[in-house]
């Protein structure tokens, strides 16, 4: 093959590729399932969380209100940090920047959240998600719309949401992990230049380097997935792949929960700590962090150069399959997970793997862990994962390319499925999965920590 056709190929591969990853990332399910469900158990072994004292729920516009220059001049310094350091980051406009001077609440708000370069639709209700089993207490519950922009199928998400009341006493816990499934609400829906919303047209981010720009959802998959670890020579087929921002959202939300807690205001400390474990927990799933998980990079390339040929089946082919494992992954942890919670009692390999403080490293946690640690983690861990999926699960789900999960068969549950085929096999996909959880579990404790010193 000449070098224009290697070329071509590769590009093509590449875009194929990334438009998989892309939809997946950003899709209703995330990259974990439901974050809070996670982050509940990872940070119950974490006295820095579990034994401090209620924090008093306060709303974003008093937040705002109490020190608009020192959050002025602490957006300043991330800009500055960005720019410095996240590769091919594009730069928030000038005009943007927060602005301390005196104005209504509502303006202060909307000022803010135009300097995180955030949906401006974004709900930020005051609320919690609450654990499966645990009943409201007496507190309102809300639609899922009143807490996502999202059009979800709330028998699926089977989530449980409460309103909470300005100036009540909640635990710390609660906060973050409900507040570590929120940035898949909507945070960062259509930010994009070509997103066609008004917001999209003054971020300067651009134009959405992958995905489809026309589908909401899609528009926050190049700030949740990080392709940090794939082969030099797909990068320079597709330097597009280098635009994601992952790293950006991280740090920025870490960044706003030290100033937090730093100025009293515990509520929001917490809330924008659980943000910013979204994105870490995000790229410690290997269908975050690899493009075609279980697909070699030979294989990439005989299958598009097959494509150029006008044989488009195989590569079509690959695509599916890579989504439906990606979307079995997420549905057979969802239903893992719930059972988790729903039964504390029982032994378990997920709850065991994501309380393993035996996996905390004694090395703090640095701005690096996003792509050098968490990231890359996940992507060595992606071709035995995608092996196992194949074997512990029904072929139909994985292995038939004619089959569209989500699509072809609705109301799929994976989990009570297995452990009504072959228990013995579900609790072998447990065990592969459970490393991944581990991950999980560290890193969360890690960047929690780090809010500490």
């Amino acid at each position: 093959m000449d070098l224009m056709n290697r070329a071509r190929a590769w590009r093509a591969v590449a875009r194929a590729a990334i438009l998989v990853g892309a939809s997946l990332a950003a899709g209703a399910a995330s990259a974990w399932s439901n974050h809070a469900l996670c982050t509940w158990t990872a940070l119950s072994v974490l006295p820095e969380v579990t034994v401090r004292p209620p924090v008093r729920v306060e709303s974003l516009a008093s937040f705002v209100a109490a020190d608009p220059a020192g959050l002025a001049a602490l957006l300043r310094d991330e800009e500055a940090w960005a720019r410095a350091h996240v590769p091919t980051y594009p730069a928030r406009p000038d005009s943007l920047a927060f602005r301390a001077e005196a104005a209504p609440p509502a303006e202060l708000v909307a000022r803010f959240l135009a300097a995180l370069r955030v949906n401006p639709g974004a709900r930020l209700a005051l609320y919690l998600q609450l654990p499966p089993g645990q009943t409201a207490g007496g507190r309102p519950t809300l639609r899922e719309a009143d807490v996502t922009v999202m059009k979800t199928d709330e028998a699926a998400r089977l989530n449980t949401f409460v309103a909470l009341r300005k100036g009540e006493l909640v635990p710390a816990i609660d906060v973050i992990a409900s507040a570590s499934d929120e940035p898949d609400y909507g945070l960062d829906f259509g930010l994009w230049q070509d997103n066609g919303t008004a917001h999209g047209a003054v971020y300067g981010f651009g134009k959405q380097p992958f995905g489809n720009p026309a589908v909401e959802w899609s528009s926050q998959g190049p700030l949740h997935l990080g392709y940090f670890h794939e082969a030099q020579i797909v990068y320079k087929a597709a330097p597009f792949l280098l635009r994601a921002y992952p790293e950006y959202r991280i740090h920025l939300w870490r960044s706003l929960a030290a100033f937090a807690l730093r100025t009293g205001h515990d509520y929001w400390a917490w809330r924008f700590a659980g943000w910013g474990l979204h994105y870490l927990q995000d790229l410690t799933q290997p269908y975050h962090a690899r493009v075609l998980p279980g697909v070699s990079v030979p294989r990439m390339l005989w299958i598009n150069t097959l494509d150029l040929a006008g044989v488009h089946g195989p590569r079509q082919d690959a695509v599916q399959l890579v989504t439906n494992r990606h979307f079995a992954l997420e549905n057979f942890e969802r239903g893992w997970m719930r059972e988790m919670h729903a039964a504390p009692a029982l032994a378990d390999v997920g709850r065991e793997a994501l309380r393993d403080t035996r996996l905390d490293v004694a090395a703090a946690y640095a701005d690096d862990w996003p792509r050098h640690v968490v990231s890359k983690q996940a992507s060595a861990a992606a071709d035995a994962l995608d092996a196992a999926l194949v074997a512990g699960m029904p072929a139909g789900y994985t292995s038939d390319p004619k089959y569209v999960f989500g699509v072809s068969r609705s109301g799929v549950d994976l989990y009570a499925e297995l452990a009504a085929a072959s228990p013995e096999r579900r609790e072998s996909l447990k065990r592969a999965i459970a490393p991944l959880l581990g991950n999980v579990g560290s890193g969360s404790r890690a960047f929690v920590r780090s809010l500490m010193r």
